[in-house]
C-alpha cells in the first residue's frame, strides 16, 4: 500500500509510516466486522491506537481524551468519511446484499481515512507538535487531502 514517497523516509518518519500501514490494515479488519455500528467502534479503536503509537514513537505525551477529541474532529470534518461509513455499517442490517456490500465499501473507506489520519499526525509530531497544541482548522484540509488521494487509488494511499 505504499510508493516510493512512503518507503525511503529517514529515521522516525520511516518508523511511522510503518505505524500507519500496520493500522490501516487492522482498520480495514475492523471493517469487515458484519455487526453494524460493532465495525464503527472496532476502527476507532484502532485509529485511537495508532495515534497512541505515534506519539509514543514521537515522545509525545498521549492523553486519550485529548487524542479522541482531535480524531473525531479530523473525521467528523471529512464529509465523506463521515458520511460513507455509518452508511456502509448501517446496510450490513440488510440480509446478504448488506454484508456484501458492507464488505465491500466499509474495509476500503476505514483504510483511507487510516491512513490519512497517520499522515497528518506524523506531520504534526514531525513538526515538534503534541496533542495540546494541535490545531483542527489548519490539519482538516492536510486530512481531507490524504484522504482524498487514498481513495483515488483505492486503498493505495500515496
Amino acid at each position: 500500500m505504499a510508493d516510493a514517497t512512503d518507503t525511503f523516509r529517514p529515521g522516525k518518519e520511516a518508523a511511522a509510516i510503518h505505524i500507519v500501514h500496520e493500522y490501516m490494515g487492522w482498520a480495514a479488519g475492523g471493517g469487515l466486522i458484519p455487526v453494524p455500528l460493532l465495525d464503527l467502534a472496532a476502527i476507532s479503536l484502532v485509529e485511537l491506537k495508532m495515534v497512541h503509537s505515534l506519539a509514543r514513537l514521537y515522545g509525545v505525551p498521549f492523553q486519550r481524551s485529548a487524542a479522541k477529541s482531535i480524531i473525531g474532529a479530523l473525521i467528523g470534518g471529512g464529509g465523506t468519511y463521515i458520511l460513507a461509513a455509518p452508511a456502509a455499517s448501517v446496510v450490513k442490517f440488510v440480509p446478504l446484499v448488506g454484508a456484501i456490500a458492507g464488505a465491500l465499501t466499509e474495509p476500503a473507506l476505514a483504510a483511507a481515512a487510516t491512513y490519512a489520519l497517520g499522515k497528518v499526525f506524523i506531520q504534526h509530531f514531525e513538526s515538534g507538535g503534541t496533542l495540546l497544541d494541535f490545531n483542527i482548522r489548519t490539519q482538516r484540509h492536510q486530512y481531507e487531502q490524504h484522504f482524498a488521494a487514498a481513495q483515488q487509488k483505492g486503498g493505495q494511499a500515496n
